[in-house]
C-alpha cells in the first residue's frame, strides 16, 4: 500500500536515534526492529557515515560523488510502501528520502540512457528502466517510521521499489549508473528471477 507523497521541507538534523513510529495517517506499521528477516547475501553491511560516498555515473553529463549530507539536503518525501518478498513475508513501512529522478537531473542524462542499474556495499546489483523512475514517485530513503535506517536494514540509503518484489529494493546503496544496456542483470535476476520484478507477474523468468 501507498499513501501520496507528503513534502517534509529540507535540512533536518540527521539522528541515529529517535522513536519509532508505528501508525501514520490511520495505518498501523510494521516495526524496524522485529518484522523484517535477514536473508542478504552478506549479512549487514555497516558503513562509515563521514567517508561515504554515492557516485552517480555513467550516461551523464555531469558525473557526481555525493557525500551522506549532500544526499540529504535535497528535498525530502515521505511515503507509506509495502516491501513484499518473495519468501512469503511483508512490512509496511514510513519512508523518508528524496526522489531518485532528481539526483538524474542534476547529473544530465544522455539521451542514449535508457536504464538505471544500482550497486551496494556488498556486491548486491539490480536494474530498471530509466523511464520508471520518472513515471513514478520513487524515493531513496534515509528514514524509516521516523528513524535514521538502522544498518540492518540498509543506512544510508535504501531504494523503495514500490510495486516490485523485495529483491528489487536495494539496500547499501553507493553506486548510480545511467546505462544503455536494458539487459543489464544484477545479482538475482542473474540467478533465475524475473528481471521486472514487478509483483503482479511472475518471480522468476525472462
Amino acid at each position: 500500500m501507498a499513501t501520496a507523497l507528503v513534502g517534509c521541507g529540507g535540512n533536518e538534523p540527521v539522528q541515529l536515534e529517535g522513536v519509532e513510529v508505528r501508525e501514520y495517517q490511520g495505518k498501523d506499521l510494521s516495526s524496524v526492529a522485529t518484522d523484517f528477516v535477514e536473508n542478504t547475501i552478506k549479512g549487514p553491511q555497516y558503513i562509515d557515515r563521514d567517508s561515504y560516498r554515492l557516485e552517480v555515473g555513467g550516461l551523464v553529463e555531469r558525473p557526481r560523488q555525493y557525500t551522506y549530507d549532500e544526499v540529504l539536503d535535497h528535498q525530502s518525501y515521505s511515503k507509506v510502501s509495502q516491501l513484499m518478498c518473495v519468501e512469503g513475508w511483508s512490512v509496511d513501512i514510513l519512508w523518508e528520502g528524496m526522489l531518485v529522478r532528481d539526483l538524474f537531473n542534476e547529473a544530465g542524462v544522455k539521451p542514449e540512457a535508457n536504464t538505471v542499474v544500482l550497486y551496494a556495499v556488498d556486491g548486491y546489483s539490480t536494474s530498471f528502466p530509466l523511464s520508471w523512475f520518472y513515471d513514478k514517485d520513487i524515493i531513496m530513503a534515509w528514514k524509516m517510521n521516523g528513524i535514521t535506517i538502522p544498518p540492518e536494514r540498509g543506512f544510508p540509503f535504501h531504494l523503495v521499489a514500490e510495486d516490485k518484489w523485495g529483491y528489487k529494493w536495494i539496500k547499501w546503496i553507493t553506486k548510480i549508473e545511467l546505462s544503455n544496456d536494458p539487459n543489464f542483470r544484477g545479482y538475482w535476476e542473474s540467478r533465475g528471477y524475473n528481471q521486472d520484478g514487478a509483483r503482479t507477474g511472475p518471480k522468476v523468468g525472462p
